[in-house]
């Protein structure tokens, strides 16, 4: 691909000559409505658009009056001359002529071309002539939105991935567009565009007016891109040379990207490399072929590479103090990429961050975390922070989980309780085998603690809880405790005096004594 990429450039930059070198005069038109009719070449002292500019403007005027025009032939100063009513409006010179015809019969040639586009102009502008184009117009207009709604239907039918929810998600979920649906999006939009262009230029093309009209707009909007405009190393180029130039450059990106694509898919991942160093190599290739490639596209494209070194200059003193960060940044990701303290698919922890690396950048590295989460991480992070690497040398990790049993409890029995709940778990590895210790005793409980190997730091927090899980049942069916914290409160005084309020005081001791007894001469 990228001497494909390289080929085409080789090829194009020569054909499109010397960009940027100061370009000969280009030939004008004798024209009538928007129609070329021949070539006029430039005279010893004028121009070929001064030349044609009176011809053009005598021959509009002539074709819109309807008196008879006459077109012919005479000789002045030794060179033929053609006339309209008697009125000069070219002389021919030897440079006019094509090979193979005199002087004479090329004039002759073009008075008979002149007459019978004034002829055909006329006829033009007849009645008959402009209700029949007004049809075929509105016939145009017809067979064009029926081509859209044709497009439209075939583009929903056959490609609904692009423009509705992609397959496999959920009824009234919104997803993202792929960069592939966007391209086909894309490209329904041009295609849409295109025909309604190509009707408007038809129609225009039915009537001399408009036909005039989109003939001068065409000639103004070639003039402007292609005047030069921007002075480079001893040239001067167009806005229509920096269009095809990043048009060019583009396309030289889109090639190496998919020379990466290849090199990753279809060499490197056969030559049993782990991921790490695959992901390097394509990217160490991938921008140095695009380095290469923009210096041989400048180079054919005629830029005096040395007229860029006070540019550069400037750029490295803007690089060296306003673009620090990203100085930083680059210099770090090719640490990383060359010292590789982190590689691709590796599961890493930085800060509160826990993921797995699935893509290394010139800038930034992303990581996508255990919750589908695509965090992106500038590269001087793991460089100047700590960085936890879960599979750097090995993936081989120990978990710790703490257990804590209630005062009394066998220790033995909770040993090998906790040893229990290991067995037949697929991901604690046997060897190295799990162990128990006694940490001490707190406030509250026994502390132990479990220690399990595993290889899958990824998903050390399923097997966690797995292990809680487990460990939780199997104390149980043992009758062993897990207590929470308590406080016992010890008084060393017997009795305590507690001072409250009097009306407290008084509200308690009518509460506490008994009501005195009645007489029987009160109860009778």
């Amino acid at each position: 691909m990228a001497l494909v990429v390289l080929a085409v450039l080789l090829v194009v930059a020569p054909l499109h000559g010397a960009v940027g070198q100061e370009r000969p005069e280009p030939t004008a038109y004798l024209q009538l409505d928007g129609v070329r009719l021949f070539p006029v070449s430039t005279s010893k002292d004028f121009s070929s658009e001064q030349r044609v500019e009176r011809a053009n403007r005598l021959l509009q005027e002539a074709v819109a009056t309807r008196s008879p025009a006459r077109i012919g032939v005479q000789e002045l100063h030794n060179l033929p001359v053609i006339t309209l009513d008697d009125e000069v409006i070219l002389t021919m010179t030897r440079r006019d002529t094509q090979v193979g015809l005199s002087v004479q019969g090329q004039a002759e040639l073009w008075r008979q071309s002149l007459t019978a586009a004034i002829n055909r102009g006329r006829s033009e502008r007849q009645p008959a002539h402009l209700t029949r184009m007004i049809s075929f117009a509105l016939g145009i207009l017809g067979a064009t939105l029926l081509l859209q709604r044709l497009l439209w239907l075939l583009w929903r039918r056959y490609l609904p991935s692009a423009l509705t929810q992609p397959s496999g998600s959920e009824p009234g979920s919104s997803q993202p567009l792929g960069p592939r649906d966007w391209l086909l999006h894309g490209a329904l939009v041009v295609l849409r565009l295109g025909l309604w262009v190509a009707a408007i230029l038809l129609i225009s093309s039915f009537f001399p007016v408009t036909r005039l009209l989109t003939s001068r707009l065409l000639e103004a909007l070639t003039e402007s891109l292609g005047s030069p405009f921007l002075p480079l190393g001893g040239r001067r180029y167009s806005v229509l040379d920096a269009v095809v130039l990043m048009g060019l450059f583009l396309v030289l990106v889109r090639g190496v990207a998919l020379l990466k694509g290849l090199l990753r898919v279809r060499v490197l991942q056969r030559t049993g490399i782990e991921p790490g160093s695959q992901e390097a190599i394509a990217f160490i290739v991938q921008y140095g072929l695009l380095f290469l490639g923009t210096l041989v596209l400048l180079q054919l494209w005629g830029l005096n590479l040395t007229s860029l070194a006070l540019f550069a200059s400037v750029l490295g003193v803007g690089v060296g103090l306003g673009l620090q960060g990203i100085a930083k940044n680059l210099i770090s990701g090719l640490i990383i990429m060359f010292e590789r303290p982190i590689k691709v698919n590796d599961f890493v922890e930085v800060g509160d961050l826990q993921g797995t690396v699935t893509r290394i950048n010139l800038r930034s590295t992303e990581v996508v975390t255990l919750d589908r989460i695509s965090i992106i991480v500038p590269n001087v992070e793991f460089l100047e922070s700590r960085v936890v690497n879960w599979s750097h040398g090995s993936s081989v990790a120990r978990l710790k989980i703490p257990v804590g049993v209630a005062y009394g409890s066998d220790c033995q029995v909770v040993r090998g309780a906790l040893l229990e709940a290991c067995q037949d778990v697929s991901d604690i590895l046997a060897t190295p085998s799990p162990q128990v210790f006694f940490k001490g005793f707190g406030e509250s409980s026994l502390d132990f603690q479990l220690l399990v190997w595993i290889n899958q730091p990824r998903r050390q927090y399923e097997i966690r809880s797995e292990l809680n899980f487990r460990i939780e049942a199997i104390l149980r069916r043992h009758e062993l405790t897990i207590p929470f914290p308590q406080r016992d409160l010890h008084l060393r005084n017997e009795s305590i005096n507690v001072a409250f309020p009097p009306a407290i005081t008084d509200a308690l001791l009518r509460r506490l004594t008994p009501p005195p007894a009645s007489s029987p001469d009160e109860e009778a």
